[in-house]
């Protein structure tokens, strides 16, 4: 496997495993992060996967206890990573879940999707199909609490980011970014262009865990009406489909 480490600060590791973002490389990710999950180090504080790496922040007084100072927190920590990195199996397949995830799209919830429509020819129908007819891959999660970064998405629809993003998007608006889509999980600015939102709940901190998707998921998006989006907000229904 071919791979690189670099340091992060003096107590951050990061392993690269490549440099384009692709479900190969979104495998090794997984792979690795699983193996940590379960197999956490002695010394490791916590790890965060990515596009294309994996981040792991290290205790050094931990690691200085164990060696006895014999050898630098870095270099203990990069020997053991490379023992692992190894012997990993890379391979390993695992059962992905698909969530549906409902979507009114246009209107006052969709404010851009005329926008992504004239930039590529098409009608807000089409957008519509276009968007919901993919399953999309969830690479990672981030930016805030539970916001996925989902991949395969038409470039049929891709458009720029907004020139002046805004202050407020709504939590659970639908957007696109690039070639990518996303959903803000919260009320926050950003300059995604909007084309809907969700009566789903992303981020859910009362529960256990707080947010619905990870790495890994698949999601499926389908096309609701305003009344049924308005009909599903008010009795907040979290029902999904796993």
């Amino acid at each position: 496997m071919n791979y690189k480490l670099f340091p992060l600060g003096d107590q951050g590791i990061i392993i690269e495993l490549g440099k384009d973002i692709s479900a190969m490389t979104h495998q090794k990710v997984q792979n690795i992060s699983f193996y940590l999950q379960n197999h956490p180090f002695e010394w490791m504080v916590e790890y965060i996967p990515s596009f294309t790496t994996v981040t792991i922040y290290y205790h050094p007084l931990k690691i200085e206890r164990l060696t006895q100072g014999r050898i630098h927190p870095y270099q203990y920590a990069c020997e053991q990573l490379n023992n692992l990195l190894s012997s990993i199996a890379l391979n390993q397949s695992f059962e992905s879940r698909t969530i549906e995830i409902p979507v009114c799209y246009g209107g006052e919830y969709g404010p851009d999707i005329e926008i992504i429509a004239e930039l590529n020819h098409l009608t807000p129908e089409e957008v519509i199909q276009i968007h919901t007819s993919s399953d999309y891959l969830v690479y990672m999660i981030g930016f805030v609490p539970g916001f996925p970064y989902l991949g395969g998405m038409s470039e049929r629809i891709a458009a720029p980011r907004r020139k002046t993003p805004r202050l407020q998007i709504p939590a659970r608006s639908v957007g696109i970014a690039g070639s990518q889509t996303g959903i803000y999980p919260l009320e926050t600015p950003g300059g995604w262009q909007i084309i809907g939102r969700t009566p789903v709940s992303l981020f859910r901190p009362d529960e256990e865990p707080p947010t619905l998707l990870k790495a890994g998921d698949r999601v499926k998006f389908t096309s609701i009406s305003s009344k049924e989006f308005k009909e599903r907000e008010a009795r907040k229904n979290h029902d999904y489909n796993y």
